[in-house]
């Protein structure tokens, strides 16, 4: 048994805070004496030792008295996971160090990335370890998730920003990481994945003949009737034979997998060399105009709420389009179990405001001026949430 001193002397922690944890009910002395004096066996020491790794990882007391009051708290597993995340935090050590050292020698040193976000890559690995048959499918291979992960890392300091914003914090934006790896979204982009491979590698007999059909002149008018019948049929046998475009979301699905054939450089570099150029633009906006009867709601409520940009963004009545579209926004991503951050709107109202690339596109689709106009929709929106 030891005192409160000797515990104190031995590892450095003070005996105002032992008194705290015992306060708070972190940290129980084994025995208080007749006199009151506080007594520390081997075994409120490695209690002691957990608690000072968690502090180390900079967890707050309540949380770390929460986790290890647990019934189910694993003192091996929790110090396997506190190795894991001490190594990422040595590692960013490291990198501050350095770059202190090279302000020290006076070079320039005007960058941010050495500040990482230790806990959301640790997501990333735990993640990586954990499903790797699942990294495999959709990413091509462990060394291309790994790839992927040291992309994140060169824009690090743009996606902390970005993260904060949409989500309040890094932890929130971690904790939906979680949630997302683990949501709809990877299985049906999987899926839609499987469906592309059918259309570039002619796997699906009837939808080979149907495209050849479609492409076989690009100098035609995409929205006449010959075009537009091969449109039909394509989309009807899309959502006759694939599972993902004939659930409950179908359309929206198939509705995002056309802007792909118009917006997505990889993919339209793949069907243009299969078809010849211009293939795959041609083949979006032939399966656009047919889609326009069949739009997934959210794209109906968008078109309504841009119809008169005359109109003043913050009037009731474009509030009330734009709180419907919150509340569609919000059932797909439940339906794809997936955490949209808690402000979601007033991130993607700074994309449609201040980002060239976002508004060129979102012009080009509804008229000049309907970006700035949804971004100012949706700012208010953020702001004041209509109920």
């Amino acid at each position: 048994m030891r005192t409160v001193k000797q515990v104190s002397d031995l590892t450095g922690i003070s005996v105002r805070t032992l008194h705290y944890y015992d306060e708070i009910g972190l940290l129980k002395p084994s025995k208080i004496t007749e006199a009151g004096y506080r007594l520390y066996d081997d075994r409120a020491l490695e209690a002691l030792q957990q608690i000072l790794f968690f502090k180390e990882l900079e967890l707050p007391l309540k949380e770390v008295r929460k986790i290890m009051t647990e019934p189910s708290f694993d003192k091996m597993e929790a110090l396997k996971n506190q190795k894991k995340l001490l190594v990422l935090k040595r590692n960013r050590l490291n990198k501050l160090i350095g770059l202190i050292n090279k302000t020290l020698k006076g070079e320039s040193t005007m960058s941010f990335k050495e500040f990482d976000m230790t806990e959301y890559y640790n997501v990333l690995e735990e993640f990586k370890t954990e499903n790797k048959t699942k990294v495999i499918r959709q990413w091509g291979s462990i060394d291309k998730f790994d790839e992927f992960i040291e992309k994140v890392k060169t824009k690090e300091t743009e996606i902390a920003k970005d993260a904060v914003k949409q989500y309040g914090s890094i932890k929130k934006f971690t904790e939906a990481l979680k949630k997302n790896l683990n949501s709809d979204v990877l299985a049906k982009a999987e899926q839609i994945d499987e469906f592309k491979k059918d259309c570039l590698y002619d796997r699906h007999p009837k939808l080979k003949e149907l495209y050849k059909k479609l492409v076989f002149d690009l100098s035609k008018d995409p929205s006449s009737w010959e075009i537009q019948r091969i449109a039909e049929e394509i989309t009807n046998t899309v959502k006759k034979d694939y599972e993902v475009f004939k659930a409950d979301m179908g359309d929206y699905y198939w509705h995002s997998m056309v802007q792909i054939y118009l917006v997505f450089p990889k993919w339209i570099e793949e069907v243009d060399k299969k078809y010849g150029s211009g293939a795959s633009k041609f083949i979006g906006k032939a399966l656009k105009i047919y889609s326009e009867n069949n739009l997934p709601k959210i794209d109906t409520l968008y078109k309504k709420l841009v119809s008169d940009l005359s109109r003043d963004p913050f009037s009731r009545e474009i509030q009330q389009i734009v709180f419907e579209i919150a509340n569609e926004t919000r059932q797909i991503n439940e339906a794809l179990k997936v955490y949209e951050g808690e402000n979601y709107f007033g991130y993607m109202a700074d994309f449609y405001l201040s980002s060239p690339e976002f508004i060129k596109a979102t012009d080009k689709r509804y008229g000049s001026g309907a970006s700035k106009f949804i971004g100012k929709a949706l700012k208010f929106y953020s702001k004041n949430k209509l109920n």
